[in-house]
């Protein structure tokens, strides 16, 4: 793993030649994190990013023989769409992580169905209260537009999404570019994890990392970043 430290304090970069040897570094090492937290405290709680960057890792991840009935399994954020919906990220991550080994890990859905993704945000919430928090292994992915999560720049209620003190666990983001409303994962919740990878793929998502990081900008993706109370690890191949 070709290891540079960059000028942010709050990041480290991975690169690698490509996507396979990415997605087989960060699941060897995300698996060695859970074993640890399992040996630890007797059980470990990982969240992960939907869509498709994240699908030959969950590959790799779901053959690795760790005690996958000691490990739970939730979503950083989810679009208000039933899992049957090809835009779920709950149905991505049951088609991709939750197979071979990992199908014995308990998977903690974001997705309720409710009048309101108000109504969701407060049933995800009691739901994910019970979980041995903190988390000890958080992916992420990034948009274009230096969102993470479902941190969109045009959210209405992204100070609160981004509030560093915030003790909500599941906030309702409602933001045009995201499309569907949005269950998300506080920052707060997810800059407290053991570990946090940013996991990006191509030349476009590196061109937009670097861009957001520029002098004076505050994309989401930064702001996480300066948040973070460790470096975020950020995993990257072309």
């Amino acid at each position: 793993m070709a290891r540079e430290q960059l000028s942010e304090p709050h990041f480290n970069w991975n690169g690698f030649a490509d996507r396979p040897q990415l997605a087989a570094a960060l699941a060897s090492h995300v698996a060695g994190l859970l074993t640890n937290a399992i040996a630890q405290r007797g059980t470990a709680l990982l969240a992960v990013s939907g869509g498709t960057t994240p699908a030959k890792f969950f590959a790799a991840l779901s053959a690795i023989p760790i005690v996958w009935d000691k490990v739970v399994v939730t979503l950083v954020d989810e679009r208000f769409v039933p899992p049957s919906s090809p835009r779920s990220n709950a149905g991505l991550v049951a088609a991709n992580l939750l197979q071979n080994k990992a199908a014995a890990a308990r998977f903690v859905p974001l997705y309720h169905e409710a009048a309101s993704i108000e109504d969701a945000a407060a049933t995800d919430s009691e739901a994910l209260r019970s979980l041995p928090w903190p988390l000890d292994v958080v992916i992420l992915g990034m948009g274009g537009d230096g969102h993470t999560a479902s941190f969109f720049p045009d959210a209405g209620n992204l100070e609160e999404l981004l509030d560093p003190a915030s003790r909500r666990i599941v906030v309702p983001v409602h933001a045009a570019s995201g499309g569907e409303p949005r269950l998300t994962l506080s920052m707060a919740r997810i800059v407290a994890a053991g570990f946090v990878a940013l996991h990006i793929e191509g030349e476009d998502k590196r061109t937009a990392f670097n861009g957001a990081m520029g002098p004076g900008l505050k994309k989401p993706i930064r702001r996480v970043l300066e948040a973070a109370p460790r470096p975020i690890e950020v995993f990257w191949a072309p």
